[in-house]
């Protein structure tokens, strides 16, 4: 999967907006992010955290989990948002399309399992010059006006500690850009997300979340990709283990 160059990406926009984009092998992203109006079942995101509906949705999730840490479970269902969030923002953000991701003008619907199954945007977003390779710049607005507030929220209501959503998010948006990149991110030394992981300050000039929340160490002449903070996937039951990425050595071989 790679990304479109400009000329490509020019040619495809204009009034398709979002269809131009999440297209082709993108085109399942389509069923996770869409505008508001054509998302059935959807609430308003900032009223989905006010009124007493996420708590519902872990309660949803947690059903046949009995027992089960909710802290845990709100790590497991962060996951299953962050991925709908990020994935297509950052697909998008390649394409040149910078996705209106405010909490207030959002919406979220569920599966029947309690689990995030898409959100609606207000609109289409806006096109965006400059280069589609500079992940820092790409993360600023979706950190400043949607991952700041949600990280508070699972915080708040969950006791989720903020190193952990940030790492939660992390995961995903290092998925994302290196599978839009070009060349192969998956060799030693070729990283195409490096820099998230290792600058202290965003763009804006604000402190970077992610320093650090993934690195790449050597093991069996194999370059693998590992978290700092484990998700605590191994407190759920039936839930198999994330394998060398996980943070803990003694849940790698669960």
């Amino acid at each position: 999967m790679s990304a479109a160059s400009p000329q490509d990406t020019n040619t495809a926009f204009g009034p398709s907006g979002l269809k131009a984009v999440f297209a082709g092998e993108h085109a399942w992203c389509g069923e996770k992010m869409m505008l508001s109006g054509e998302l059935e079942g959807a609430t308003g995101l900032k009223d989905f955290f006010a009124s007493g509906a996420f708590a519902r949705a872990l309660d949803t999730y947690a059903a046949d989990k009995a027992g089960a840490d909710r802290r845990a479970v709100a790590s497991m269902w962060s996951l299953y948002y962050f991925s709908a969030l990020t994935i297509p923002y950052i697909v998008a953000r390649r394409f040149h399309q910078e996705l209106s991701v405010s909490p207030d003008t959002m919406s979220i619907a569920l599966g029947e399992d309690g689990l995030p199954r898409a959100f609606g945007l207000p609109d289409e977003g806006a096109w965006h010059e400059g280069s589609d390779d500079d992940l820092l710049s790409f993360v600023a607005p979706l950190v400043r006006d949607h991952l700041t507030p949600i990280v508070q929220q699972l915080k708040n209501q969950c006791g989720i500690a903020p190193k952990l959503a940030w790492n939660n998010a992390a995961v995903y948006i290092d998925y994302a850009f290196n599978a839009t990149a070009r060349g192969k991110p998956s060799e030693a030394g070729n990283w195409a997300s490096r820099a998230l992981f290792e600058e202290q300050f965003l763009p804006d000039g604000t402190l970077n979340p992610f320093r650090g929340c993934l690195r790449h160490e050597t093991a069996r002449e194999e370059t693998i990709c590992r978290r700092k903070v484990c998700c605590l996937r191994y407190l759920l039951p039936g839930i198999p283990s994330c394998g060398e990425l996980c943070a803990l050595p003694e849940q790698r071989k669960q």
